[in-house]
């Protein structure tokens, strides 16, 4: 123990600053204390506290930390969500083509389509400008769709193309670009489906070699020639000599195609329920035609019979040319047939400039004859940039800008005459007659052959219901209403003139003109409000066209879109013939040809035939007058002004025509 005087020097030693100054004293004066620095070095001190730990009681009782359980399930069923997303994604796109995936983009994009319709379909809609705003946001949705998905979706934006009686002009502008557009598949896939299909490699089913020149070997191009939405066709030579076209079908199409119809049998279903417009009982039968065009050997059994069919009708033949399809070559998804040289229709230039060709001489292969042999050729070691074909283009001249120096007249007279025959003779139409699928050929005696390819859409028509077409054809041109309304009645349908126009692809004045009438009652309120009743009365109108489901000859499907895309062939090269009078009179003549006719009743045929020829006089007076305005440069001709006068009748239903289908 410390004496008590040095224990409180101690404790007072304690207590002082441990930082000094040497001007501060070490023993301060009474006085100083009680100054203002010292006030200010109390209150300093004041406001620090030694550190003192917290009391027990004063923390509360114990709370457990937050685990967050929620968010972290949350997050952990994302991630597998995610995970198990990109396992079904990246297993449907190996192993099953996208097919799951196109079908939800589908799913996708129909819905959101019909609730935009839906919501805005009206003459002031709440989210859009006008209705031909929806118009144009939702083809171009189906667009992308459609580009997107590819395969037998682009087989049916064609057609969407192709249907400008019915659809909006947003729609016609949006799918005028789809005519073979599509990308061409790896060479290795087209090797697969050539094995798959024979059992064998390329080289051993075609004979060919890819290593260079052999005398005993063909060759072959592994660079597609053409692609489309189903397949892409190929160049080979084979050892024999013979040049053909091998249309080899895109692998992933076997896998999609079920998948692709049952979704269109699942929108179409919803679309029906949902506006009203009996469109999914046309669904089986359209279903039906393309599933057989994903089958070559049906394809190759439509070309040998229409081969067949030309070669044994006098009026037909040597006018036009179906390729031979060579069967030991092909299978279910190969087709191989003779390979053609020729002009496509929608070069206007190649088939009417001048020919330097020769005397007597013919286009290569005209008439079915050999294509002469290719120079010396090497295999490229880049099977996806490989062109063995020769040019065989001499007949151009020597400044390249020469071809078959033809008239349009002829070709359109034997183009117009053979879907008539189809028509009304033998019952077997070939329904995708557009400007690619037509080639024309300059024969020596310097007339066109017409060479028609691509044979997979096809429908056959009865006997019954070839006959009545062909009496409803004769009667629109004689104006037999009676005739007309009984057919028409037969066939379910509710509005005969406005059926008759669609058929004869201009307005039918010999009715009763209910349709003109009832677009009469049609208010005449804001811009909007008439646009939108318009498009109701249209939608009517189809409705009036369909009629009885059960009764409508779904056939008319595509004998519409055949006559359709006739006309505009006819009009892309300047209505150089009557197409309207050339069909009639193949439907009158059809009438006497008929087989199960007695000899009292073809006779009477003939009379009426003879009577209906007279009666035709009215169309060449029509036809003639077209062409003397198109001469002084009033006019475009006939077909063009027939498409003015449906444009006029079109346009009070709220319809625009559109003839966009060549530019794409």
């Amino acid at each position: 123990m410390l004496p008590s005087c040095r224990q409180g020097a101690f404790i007072a030693a304690l207590s002082r600053p441990a930082y000094r100054s040497s001007r501060v004293p070490h023993r301060l004066s009474p006085s100083w204390t009680r100054g203002p620095v010292a006030k200010q070095l109390q209150r300093h001190q004041s406001q620090f506290q030694p550190l003192v730990p917290p009391s027990p009681e004063s923390l509360g009782k114990p709370v457990a930390a937050k685990q967050y359980r929620r968010t972290r399930a949350l997050l952990k069923r994302l991630i597998q969500l995610g995970l198990l997303s990109a396992t079904v994604l990246g297993v449907d796109s190996y192993f099953f083509d996208a097919v799951i995936t196109r079908s939800a983009r589908t799913f996708k994009t129909g819905l959101v389509v019909a609730l935009d319709y839906k919501i805005n379909f009206r003459a002031n809609p709440p989210f859009a400008d006008s209705v031909a705003d929806v118009h144009h946001r939702s083809a171009e949705r189906l667009f992308h769709l459609l580009r997107n998905n590819g395969g037998l979706y682009l087989k049916i934006g064609q057609a969407i193309a192709m249907q400008s009686a019915i659809l909006p002009p947003e729609f016609q502008k949006m799918f005028a670009s789809m005519f073979d557009d599509a990308p061409q598949n790896e060479w290795e896939d087209v090797r697969k489906v050539i094995r798959e299909d024979f059992g064998k490699e390329v080289e051993e089913v075609f004979g060919v070699s890819f290593d260079g020149p052999q005398s005993d070997k063909g060759i072959m191009e592994r660079t597609a020639r053409a692609s489309a939405s189903v397949a892409q066709v190929h160049w080979a030579r084979l050892p024999d000599g013979r040049e053909v076209a091998i249309k080899v079908q895109k692998r992933e199409i076997e896998r999609q195609v079920g998948w692709d119809l049952w979704t269109f049998k699942v929108v179409s279903k919803i679309y029906t329920w949902w506006f009203d417009i009996p469109l999914y009982s046309l669904v089986p039968y359209i279903s039906e035609r393309l599933m057989l065009e994903t089958d070559f050997l049906n394809e190759a059994n439509n070309a040998n019979e229409m081969r067949s069919l030309v070669q044994n009708e006098p009026r037909l033949r040597g006018k036009v040319y179906i390729p031979k399809v060579y069967r030991e070559l092909s299978s279910r998804r190969v087709m191989t047939a003779e390979w053609i040289e020729g002009v496509r229709l929608w070069d206007k230039e190649g088939i009417e400039a001048t020919w330097h060709g020769g005397w007597r001489k013919g286009s290569p292969g005209a008439g079915g004859e050999l294509l002469p042999p290719p120079g010396s050729v090497q295999p490229s070691n880049d099977p996806n940039n490989e062109k063995l074909k020769p040019t065989r283009d001499d007949w151009k001249g020597a400044s390249g800008k020469g071809g078959l120096g033809l008239n349009y007249k002829p070709v359109m007279e034997t183009m117009v005459s053979l879907f008539s025959a189809q028509m009304f003779l033998w019952g077997l139409v070939h329904c995708d007659p557009h400007p690619g699928n037509i080639f024309i050929r300059r024969l020596p005696n310097g007339k066109p052959e017409l060479v028609l390819i691509d044979h997979g859409l096809y429908i056959r028509m009865s006997p019954e219901f070839r006959h009545d077409y062909a009496l409803f054809w004769k009667s629109l041109m004689t104006f037999d209403n009676d005739t007309i309304g009984r057919i028409v009645k037969g066939w379910g349908i509710n509005s005969p003139d406005l059926f008759a126009s669609a058929t004869l692809m201009r307005p039918y004045t010999g009715g009763d003109n209910s349709t003109s009438k009832s677009i009469e009652k049609l208010t005449k309120s804001e811009q909007n409000q008439r646009a939108y009743e318009m498009q109701m009365q249209m939608r009517n109108g189809i409705r009036e066209i369909l009629g009885d489901e059960k009764k409508w000859p779904q056939e008319l499907i595509f004998i519409g879109r055949n006559l359709r895309i006739v006309q505009g062939n006819n009009q892309f090269l300047g209505s150089p013939v009557n197409r309207v009078k050339i069909t009639g009179l193949w439907a009158s003549r059809a009438l006497t040809e008929q087989p199960h006719l007695s000899i009292s009743q073809r006779w009477k045929y003939y009379a009426n035939h003879l009577l209906f020829r007279v009666v035709l006089v009215g169309t060449d007076v029509w036809f003639w007058y077209a062409k003397i305005k198109q001469f002084f440069g009033l006019g475009k001709g006939m077909d063009a002004d027939i498409e003015e006068q449906m444009r006029a009748m079109a346009g009070d239903m709220g319809i625009e025509l559109q003839h966009g289908m060549f530019e794409g």
